[in-house]
């Protein structure tokens, strides 16, 4: 069971992930690309979570998302030097999708 602590430090990283993903999507050649995987990774979360969830049980999906998240983009969305981005594209579905949660406060 995640405790509250961790679901505020998951948020802050996704939120951080987030932020960082926008920043690297500012070089246009990156944009499409990094944008595909992160609806990649959010569509297999969708499948995962379901679409009522709270925040806790988005953190404990993120807690064993590494691998799962590896695969959905490796399935739909590889591009050259994908596994280089993947930590921020996993990290900016989760604060998309966190904006769904039952519980969610910005």
């Amino acid at each position: 069971m995640v405790t509250g602590a961790e679901v505020e430090s998951a948020r802050r990283e996704w939120a951080d992930g987030h932020r960082r993903l926008l920043e690297e999507a500012r070089d246009a050649s990156q944009r499409d690309r990094l944008f595909e995987q992160v609806e990649a990774v959010g569509a297999e979360l969708r499948r995962r979570v379901g679409g009522t969830f709270t925040l806790r049980e988005l953190a404990e999906a993120y807690a064993a998302a590494e691998e799962w998240s590896r695969a959905a983009v490796a399935e739909q969305a590889p591009a050259p030097g994908w596994p280089r981005t993947l930590s921020l594209v996993e990290a900016a579905a989760f604060h998309l999708h966190a904006r769904g949660a039952q519980d969610y406060e910005p």
